[in-house]
């Protein structure tokens, strides 16, 4: 479903204004740190897909056959993982299939045999979460790298992984019928205020040209879930502080771009990975809301040291948005 920004908008719609380095270095806070210099000296290339793990269902097949062969065509570097990898409740342990059929047997093309950087969603913390961040897994598939919190240097960019399904006070205090794995993470105000102390202190030692933080849940957003407001209190006022470049999340199962008029921060969320909500987009304002699609589908980046170029993609290949992102924020634009 298709729509574009003039001077207004009509609901629903999609509107549209190598190898990993093995070696695990001291992080300059508390979180860990990977490196994965680019492959090429002029640009960092990723894809980047969320709320995806469904055993091929909800056109999960399909979204997996075209970042093949987008990433071909990029020579991706990596895959980003913006969380709830596996629906609907996690993995039950170490050995469940889920991680096969939903994983190893669905993104078998050549060009998405790079490590995949992963973060928890909160229907991962309905599983067994140790399972997931358990390097048995990566015994399986030496793709899978996944970890609460942590930091990727990409050289150029800065990838901040953060963990933020703790930051929801709903899971704790209203969970309804959902049992959530809260080990390691309890007491949940201690753990917070340290993770945000360790991003906050990463962000303001970082010297990278680019910065960028990635968590599964939505700060802004249009769509079914809507802003998180706990993020909104605790880690905007960091994102600010840190000159962080771009947000990027899942949760919402759509693809869309928000730029915030207020701080100039890009608001990415890839959510498209498998099943989508058609229609359910709340108003928004125009002049920031760049892109909404109600679909399937993924995103694709590459970062040079002067812009990042963003490409959003639906499940059958279609490029539905591009925008240029230059380090001097007032020249970014559609390409």
């Amino acid at each position: 479903m298709a729509s574009s920004l003039n001077q207004r908008m009509v609901f629903p719609v999609m509107v549209v204004v190598g190898m990993f380095c093995l070696l695990v270095t001291p992080s300059i806070a508390e979180l860990p740190r990977f490196k994965h210099p680019p492959k090429k000296q002029q640009s960092l290339n990723i894809l980047v897909l969320g709320d995806w793990g469904r055993k091929g269902t909800y056109n999960q097949s399909l979204v997996a056959n075209q970042m093949g062969i987008v990433g071909e065509k990029l020579d991706i570097d990596f895959v980003i993982s913006t969380g709830d990898n596996f629906y609907e409740n996690g993995l039950k342990g170490v050995d469940d299939p889920a991680f096969y059929q939903s994983f190893i047997h669905m993104y078998t093309a050549p060009s998405l045999q790079k490590t995949w950087y992963t973060v928890l969603g909160n229907h991962d913390y309905r599983g067994d979460v140790e399972a997931q961040l358990s390097p048995i897994l990566k015994q399986k598939d030496s793709r899978w790298l996944c970890m609460r919190s942590f930091i990727l240097d990409g050289e150029i960019v800065e990838f901040f992984f953060v963990d933020m399904t703790p930051f929801v006070e709903e899971y704790f205090t209203d969970p309804g019928e959902h049992t959530y794995d809260w080990e390691g993470v309890l007491p949940r105000l201690a753990y917070v205020s340290k993770l945000l102390k360790d991003v906050d202190s990463a962000l303001a030692q970082s010297k990278a040209k680019w910065k960028m933080v990635v968590g599964h849940h939505t700060i802004n957003s249009a769509g079914h879930h809507g802003s998180t407001e706990d993020l909104k209190q605790l880690l905007v006022p960091i994102l600010e502080a840190n000159n962080v470049d771009a947000y990027i999340n899942g949760h919402d199962h759509c693809l869309q771009h928000i730029i915030d008029n207020n701080n100039g921060i890009h608001f990415i969320t890839s959510g498209g990975g498998s099943k989508a909500w058609s229609g359910d987009v709340k108003p928004w304002k125009l002049e920031e809301l760049k892109l909404y699609y109600d679909g399937q589908g993924f995103m694709s980046m590459q970062i040079t040291k002067s812009t990042a170029y963003i490409i959003f993609y639906d499940a059958f290949g279609k490029v539905l948005h591009t925008w240029s992102i230059s380090k001097d924020r007032n020249v970014a634009a559609w390409i």
